[in-house]
């Protein structure tokens, strides 16, 4: 899978570039932000939609992520997102679906990470991709992750990078608004 920056307008001649490139730059040169060139279907996934809807969420981001993620074997991203939702949330199933009673109305919970924001749940496995992609790509030189935030962004994101990546190669910066959140 290549990525190329949201910027880039249909038959311009763009630089597409590997996941892991795209990880570790995190923005395009151009400004822009980086998608995969297409969206993988289903079947790339190896399994039907009866058998992905029987795993558990762990198995099931494994599946999905690893058309996405290319330059990763399937035993690493396993590993990513192992270790990305392992004991950091609260709930067994991560983000549970959650019937209201009586009814036929659902609810995905997305409120069981280490904040309780839904950003957890992306903020959990970046630490781990990131590292992963430093690794596949050489990249020696310290990362900056920056965050601005109103409240729940910025709290997410230190908890993420927190015990993650070394000091040595991962600093975060976040932005408060100036009178509070």
């Amino acid at each position: 899978m290549r990525y190329v920056s949201t910027r880039c307008l249909p038959g311009d001649p763009s630089p597409y570039i590997s996941v892991s490139e795209a990880i570790i730059k995190g923005i395009a040169d151009d400004g822009g932000l980086y998608v995969p060139e297409r969206i993988p279907a289903v079947s790339e996934t190896g399994k039907s939609l009866n058998d992905l809807i029987e795993l558990n969420y762990r198995e099931l981001a494994v599946e999905i992520l690893s058309p996405y993620l290319t330059d990763f074997t399937h035993g690493v991203i396993s590993r990513c997102v192992s270790g990305a939702y392992g004991g950091n949330f609260d709930a067994p199933d991560i983000a549970p679906l959650m019937r209201v009673k009586n009814t036929d109305l659902f609810f995905l919970e997305l409120f069981h990470g280490r904040t309780l924001a839904f950003k957890d749940v992306a903020l959990s496995l970046l630490p781990s991709l990131l590292k992963m992609s430093a690794e596949k790509t050489n990249h020696k030189k310290r990362t900056l992750i920056l965050t601005a935030t109103s409240g729940d962004t910025g709290k997410a994101a230190l908890e993420g990078f927190a015990g993650g990546r070394s000091d040595r190669d991962c600093e975060i910066a976040v932005f408060f608004p100036e009178k509070g959140v």
